[in-house]
């Protein structure tokens, strides 16, 4: 319990966070994970200590967690927050600040990215398009995690949705304590990003060569 103590409190900035340049140290504290959370109408049910208790079909459709052992898959969970959203429910809200991550333990996601419209047409109304659907094992806001940008698009729970919430500061933290886990973790989060940059940049090749 002292280890998840730990690990949890790194979701409060000071000390756990991994530095950014030009952070300034004076810079007043932003309120904690958990009150972003509740904030954002999410229920949060505590740390999501024994996940390796949510069985190996989670290793086996997470991209994120395929390489982890059982033990590590709890010492990643003591680190990580769970949260439970509703139907319809908002998880992540495009335009919105975020430094934290959510890996869908339960349940299927909508994302979805709004086009502003023209300058040309001033009744129109903003486009919504649907980047896809995703269910367990997927991982969601990584990107705004590392560069705290604000978020791309918009996440909603299409039924009961379960997530383990892991934030930039509980990672610094896990490398610290955990530096085996911490480093695996590293590593698949830069795997992911290289394969949506891969296939961003394969649907922008379709895309120039049907002009």
């Amino acid at each position: 319990m002292a280890a998840a103590n730990s690990l949890n409190a790194a979701a409060s900035p000071p000390g756990g966070d991994i530095p950014l340049q030009g952070e300034s140290a004076g810079a007043p504290a932003p309120r904690s994970l958990e009150d972003q959370l509740r904030q954002a109408g999410l229920e949060v049910l505590g740390s999501c200590q024994k996940m390796s208790g949510r069985g190996p079909a989670l290793l086996q459709h997470s991209a994120l967690l395929e390489d982890f052992t059982m033990k590590e898959l709890d010492t990643l969970g003591e680190a990580m927050l769970l949260i439970r959203a509703q139907p319809g429910q908002v998880l992540i809200a495009e335009g919105d600040a975020g430094d934290w991550l959510l890996l869908l333990l339960s349940g299927t996601v909508d994302v979805t990215k709004t086009t502003p419209a023209g300058d040309d047409d001033p009744g129109a109304q903003d486009n919504k398009s649907r980047l896809g659907v995703t269910t367990e094992g997927a991982v969601l806001g990584e990107m705004s995690m590392f560069d705290r940008d604000v978020r791309y698009a918009t996440c909603t729970a299409i039924d009961a949705v379960e997530a383990a919430v892991l934030s930039r500061a509980a990672i610094g933290q896990l490398i610290r304590q955990h530096p085996g886990v911490g480093a695996k973790l590293m590593v698949k989060i830069t795997q992911l990003l290289a394969q949506r940059l891969r296939n961003t940049s394969n649907r922008l090749v379709r895309l120039l060569q049907k002009r």
